[in-house]
């Protein structure tokens, strides 16, 4: 058994010699240095996009880099609630959202949304999961911090987490029509 044992060792290190002389390339420092081709981070996208999924993007992507490896928008998607030019944070889950609703069997009933960027406290606190002391800090956030790149900033507002973040992205834009 011992000499089976001997046996089978010799061969897996003639096999691996023979490997290494054949492709002089194939050395286990190189081969974990040839997949460092640059700093790359995954970000995944969810809603109104061709191919929602993770995908490996390099650092400093935008949205518009993101939305293209996604295979673009839908023809649902609602253009006023991202910016193509937003820088994304590593690890995060973006989400585009529709602009009519999706349980009209017509599918064109367009969803009444407000805009972070620009309405007062009193409209935003309109939408159903928005009280009135969130709209009050979403406007104090936009105020200290400025203009909202992503919907996901919504969640640095206090009083915003993830249940509520998910029940008001759809309802919610970050411009008006350009």
């Amino acid at each position: 058994m011992v000499k089976l044992i001997i046996g089978a060792v010799v061969v897996v290190f003639i096999v691996i010699a023979g490997f290494m002389i054949l492709d002089p390339q194939l050395n286990p420092q190189t081969v974990a240095d040839t997949t460092e081709v640059g700093e790359t981070f995954s970000y995944t996208i969810e809603g109104e996009v061709s191919k929602p999924g993770t995908y490996t993007l390099a650092d400093a992507a935008t949205m518009s880099d993101l939305i293209d490896a996604a295979g673009g928008i839908a023809s649902n998607a609602d253009d006023r609630a991202y910016f193509l030019t937003a820088t994304l944070t590593k690890g995060q889950t973006y989400f585009i959202a529709s602009k009519f609703d999706a349980s009209d069997i017509c599918g064109n009933t367009t969803i009444e949304k407000v805009n972070i960027n620009a309405d007062p406290a009193d409209k935003l606190s309109s939408i159903n999961g928005i009280t009135s002391s969130i709209a009050a800090s979403i406007v104090s956030y936009r105020q200290e911090k400025g203009t909202f790149q992503t919907l996901e900033q919504l969640k640095d507002v206090y009083g915003i987490g993830d249940a509520t973040y998910r029940r008001v992205r759809n309802l919610v834009i970050l411009h008006e029509e350009e």
